[in-house]
């Protein structure tokens, strides 16, 4: 990892600022870089409630949370705030704005139409969620047509990934052990 230019106190700070001021863009801290995220269009937000539903039914005793900012990586030198975050429900009670990532199972990331997806979704998360230790990384590509299960987190990377084309059917692993049809998928891309 590289010197940061900023610290995570001055990120924290700057982002509460641009909560503020600007539409349609947060922020997140990765690996020592400011970076972007879109705020989720349409399509973007019924991928999440169609996953809500799923994770509901299928895993009651846990919560997929939207935009719940986490501490990431090892020694908690990043944030990211993830379109979901799996965990038990009181998880992230009494924690703020940016919580430790321990207690989650898995992050979700729904791609944007944004020029950052490549780098921030594809690399920069991936290695962080897996330095971080969450144990299922799912992204969702918009772009593709394709949803990725990243698992077995080891150091900054994760050992196992699995890439399939929306319409299969896939079984996310351990720790949280859902089926996911991703049929629908096809119905909320452009």
């Amino acid at each position: 990892m590289h010197e940061s230019l900023m610290t995570i106190e001055e990120f924290e700070e700057l982002a509460r600022a641009a909560d503020r001021i600007t539409e349609g863009v947060r922020l997140e801290f990765i690996d020592g870089k400011l970076g972007a995220k879109a705020v989720p269009d349409g399509d973007h937000s019924r991928i999440m409630q169609w996953l809500i539903r799923i994770f509901l039914t299928a895993r009651p005793d846990l919560f997929l949370t939207p935009e719940q900012g986490l501490k990431i990586e090892r020694y908690r030198k990043g944030r990211a705030r993830p379109d979901g975050a799996l965990a038990d429900a009181d998880a992230f009670v009494g924690q703020g704005e940016w919580a430790a990532a321990g207690a989650v199972l898995l992050v979700v990331e729904i791609t944007s139409d944004d020029q950052d997806t490549e780098r921030r979704d594809r690399v920069e998360k991936p290695r962080a969620y897996a330095d971080t230790g969450i144990p299922v990384y799912l992204l969702i590509d918009r772009d593709t047509c394709e949803i990725t299960v990243h698992s077995e987190p080891n150091q900054a990377r994760y050992d196992r990934i699995l890439t399939v084309p929306f319409g299969s059917v896939v079984q996310l692993p351990e720790p949280v052990d859902v089926t996911l049809d991703t049929g629908a998928l096809k119905d909320w891309v452009r």
